[in-house]
């Protein structure tokens, strides 16, 4: 098992990519804290890890708010005694055009986006630094790489994150502590599954090997990120796309 006896936390784990990720872990090895706003679901994604034979706790808290972040961070400990591994994956969309865009949809979502991932990161970097290693994976997107109209909170956030994974991972490295992003195409989820057939096959004509991903995909690329397989990779950013975005 690449994960074995290791303690992840992973941030919107309880349904889509994050719960994916998630169990990916726990099949590898891991034992999961589940860290989401809707308690009921993250309690469901517990269940499925102890399922598989590892521990698991579900916790509801505010990414943006750091204390609540920490708070949180402090109950792992006292469960697990340490963190390895942290997975910035709670996120949020509120789209629309620039010209209409409020103010209140732009701060809404760079604070949860971005500003969940930077909480997220100065509150596990405190023991992942004492313990002198740990594996910080983020969660971007392509849209953070390409822009998209409607977007422009969206696509700045996960631009964010980009940039604060390579500053996160010059100031850890030193610490044995590993910071990378990954950043998903259009996966295949219950909004995608929901648009009208015509629409679905336009968008998968902008993709090279024909298809949307899979919540699995992504879970595969950051199960090798939290590994010591990715022992002298850090700052990256792996795109998970089908190869719609080639630089």
């Amino acid at each position: 098992m690449l994960l074995k006896d290791k303690v992840a936390l992973v941030t919107g784990g309880a349904r889509g990519i994050g719960r994916a990720i998630a169990l990916a872990f726990a099949q590898e090895g891991a034992d999961i804290a589940i860290g989401d706003v809707n308690l009921e679901l993250a309690q469901k994604t517990a269940a499925e890890i102890e399922g598989l034979g590892r521990k698991a706790l579900a916790l509801k808290f505010d990414v943006t708010n750091f204390s609540d972040t920490e708070a949180a961070l402090n109950k792992i400990l006292d469960k697990f005694t340490k963190v390895d591994i942290l997975v910035n994956n709670a996120g949020i969309t509120k789209d629309g055009l620039m010209l209409r865009m409020s103010q209140q949809d732009w701060d809404a979502v760079l604070s949860v986006n971005l500003g969940g991932t930077f909480n997220c990161i100065k509150a596990v970097s405190r023991p992942m630094i004492k313990q002198r290693s740990g594996k910080i994976i983020s969660i971007a997107s392509i849209i953070g790489i390409i822009g998209n109209p409607g977007q422009a909170n969206y696509s700045a956030s996960k631009a964010g994150i980009i940039a604060l994974t390579k500053t996160a991972a010059k100031e850890l490295s030193s610490r044995n502590i590993n910071v990378n992003a990954v950043a998903p195409g259009f996966i295949q989820t219950e909004m995608t599954d929901k648009l009208p057939e015509e629409i679905k096959n336009k968008m998968k004509e902008a993709i090279p090997l024909g298809r949307f991903g899979k919540p699995e995909d992504v879970a595969a690329v950051c199960v090798f990120l939290a590994s010591v397989e990715s022992a002298y990779i850090t700052g990256q950013t792996i795109v998970v796309d089908g190869g719609m975005v080639m630089a």
